[in-house]
């Protein structure tokens, strides 16, 4: 029976939001969240870059450590062989690189006469693409994995706004260049329910793959596009894909929430008795991801935000608080219980306290350590301090207690973050 998948851009589309930023300790954090949570994948990025080069490096340490759990790493990459070939070459100390690649190129008539200016027809934009993938799956080939070992994706960029031929004919010159899925990109965030889902729907039957959705909120629609694109793709027998950002976060009006889109599935009428959620989730860790990645964005959640905003199980009017006094069944649709405690970190303590950071010192340090109950290994004392350091100096914040625990429990993997200011 075919199921539905998460796989969230927090780290690709997510940190592209204007007047936001995430450094990369924080970068390295979502995959964190992400593994405790049970996403299936996470797109950490843009490995063709030279300042992602150490992060996507750390992550891959970091994965194999087991720190992010089952949580699949995935790689972006422009439709263009120079940055595959870059992006492939990217690998940890063991050798080993990311196992799934999706690349991205426009497709529809707006973006080929106004972005592309002629340098672009139809014809040249599915050869780049194909050219593209067979550079990835060639150079994954080469690096040593067999082909149930990775897997490449395609992106057509705005394809809400690409016509079902071209659209139908793009799919399928993916699929025979061998790449796995094809992610329909609602760009400019106008596609509606009922539209997404009966093209999803013949898209993924015509093609026999999997269409991942990527939905934009521009009309605050992204989460129902989501949802419906993917009963699209259950409605042709296929997988689904769902891209999600945590707390809806992303360029513009943002992407498609990650919580809202999980909830949807579990407790929407119509919907979570009739489908098959893949991923191994474990809500419980919902609320500390959510209002960690609100701390670390620097972007405060709305009151009303769906699950972990402050008012999401807040009643007052008095037959709401009558009846939810009675049942909370009365009026609320799920347990808060089911997404976790809030966090009480160290650093937001009242009163009187010590914290630990950028130029704290190993009393200091200890202390924190030592009241969080958080083991460091023997013989690694100076390193985990100097990552303390090093990572408080890249936030630019207190570090939390989740920060602290990674950072004590993997301080070889994370020091590839940091290259030679390490030694």
């Amino acid at each position: 029976m075919p199921s539905i998948h998460f796989l969230d851009v927090t780290n690709r589309d997510g940190v592209q939001t204007a007047r936001t930023g995430l450094s990369k300790f924080g970068k390295v954090m979502v995959n964190y969240y992400l593994g405790r949570l049970g996403v299936a994948q996470s797109e950490i990025g843009f490995p063709f870059l030279f300042h992602e080069v150490p992060y996507v490096r750390a992550c891959l340490a970091l994965a194999e450590a087991g720190a992010f759990g089952d949580l699949r790493l995935s790689g972006w990459c422009r439709a263009v062989p120079a940055d595959v070939e870059a992006a492939v070459g990217v690998t940890a100390p063991s050798g080993r690189g990311l196992s799934h690649y999706n690349v991205s190129i426009s497709t529809s008539d707006q973006m080929i006469a106004h972005k592309f200016r002629g340098r672009l027809d139809r014809g040249a934009i599915i050869d780049q693409m194909v050219e593209a993938v067979t550079v990835a799956r060639e150079a994954l080939g080469r690096a040593g994995g067999a082909p149930a070992d990775y897997s490449i994706g395609v992106n057509a960029e705005d394809g809400s706004r690409t016509d079902d031929g071209y659209l139908l004919e793009f799919a399928a010159a993916a699929r025979e260049a061998g790449a796995a899925r094809v992610r329909y990109c609602d760009t400019i965030g106008g596609d509606s329910p009922g539209r997404i889902r009966e093209r999803f729907a013949k898209l993924a039957a015509a093609t026999g793959l999997p269409i991942e959705t990527h939905c934009h909120n521009d009309l605050g629609m992204a989460v129902a596009n989501s949802v419906s694109g993917a009963l699209g793709d259950l409605d042709a027998g296929q997988d689904a894909w769902v891209n999600t950002c945590v707390n809806g976060i992303g360029e513009r009006a943002g992407n498609a929430d990650l919580l809202s889109c999980i909830l949807a599935f579990s407790y929407g009428f119509g919907i979570s008795d009739s489908v098959v959620v893949g991923d191994r989730l474990d809500l419980s860790w919902a609320r500390r991801f959510g209002l960690w990645a609100s701390y670390a964005f620097g972007q405060p959640l709305p009151p009303a935000w769906p699950g972990v905003g402050r008012n999401a199980f807040a009643h007052e009017s008095g037959i709401h608080a009558d009846g939810a006094l009675k049942d909370r069944a009365n009026y609320e649709l799920y347990d808060d219980s089911v997404l976790g405690p809030f966090p009480a970190d160290w650093y937001a303590r009242d009163g009187r306290v010590v914290l630990t950071g950028e130029y704290g010192g190993k009393a200091g340090f200890r202390h924190v350590l030592d009241g969080l109950a958080v083991d460091v290994a023997a013989g690694e004392e100076d390193l985990v301090f100097s990552l303390v350091q090093l990572c408080a100096s890249a936030t630019g914040k207190p570090l939390t207690d989740d920060e602290l625990r990674l950072i004590a429990g993997y301080p070889h993997e994370l020091a590839l973050l940091f290259g030679g200011q390490l030694g």
